[in-house]
């Protein structure tokens, strides 16, 4: 296998096309993945720690981090604040969504420290990009040789006019009447997450 090859995969799903790519960027962290959805974009890179801590303890240090730029939007901050700043209440809850499902699937015993990083590089302002940055860490850590149980998956449902709509597009749930997240794997549901 080259260094540089290339690897893509396209499926539809909820009437618009996922695609996984690896190989482009990020090579030289553990595992790297963009995600598409739509015309909304996110980049996932995982690194951990090649060294395993003196002292063991039962808790994995895992940080995930979602964070969004305005450019993945078509904006440049201007006035007062020229950089982006600390991060914005939902890219905290967006980190924990992601946190969730996948703190559980790590081998018992791994505890080396771990970072996950999904970034948000196109927006179209009609897909949520949480779901998204979800596959993206999924992906990205299913690939990275850590010891990890996945892959995970997970979904938006939406119940718009008596019917559930699967990832309901950014003014479909506006209209919404249940906006239920839920991840899991093959063997099992992880998290749900709901407001009706």
């Amino acid at each position: 296998m080259s260094l540089f090859t290339t690897y893509k995969k396209e499926m539809s799903w909820g009437g618009r096309t996922l695609s996984i790519e690896t190989g482009k960027i990020g090579r030289q962290a553990d595992g790297s993945v963009i995600v598409r959805y739509g015309d909304t974009v996110v980049h996932c890179a995982v690194c951990a720690s090649k060294k395993t801590p003196e002292t063991f303890e039962d808790f994995i240090p895992l940080t995930v981090n979602y964070q969004e730029k305005t450019y993945s939007a078509g904006q440049i901050p201007g006035g007062f604040f020229k950089r982006e700043g600390k991060p914005s209440e939902h890219e905290i809850l967006t980190s924990r969504l992601i946190d969730r499902p996948i703190r559980p699937l790590f081998v018992k015993g791994f505890n080396n420290e771990t970072q996950v990083v999904c970034t948000l590089i196109s927006y179209d302002k009609k897909t949520q990009a949480d779901i998204v940055a979800m596959i993206a860490a999924s992906a990205a850590l299913t690939i990275s040789g850590l010891p990890f149980l996945g892959p995970i998956a997970g979904a938006r449902i939406g119940y718009i006019d008596g019917e559930y709509v699967l990832n309901p597009e950014v003014h479909q749930v506006k209209k919404s009447q249940l906006d239920l997240v839920v991840a899991g794997t093959r063997e099992g549901v992880l998290m749900v997450e709901s407001e009706a």
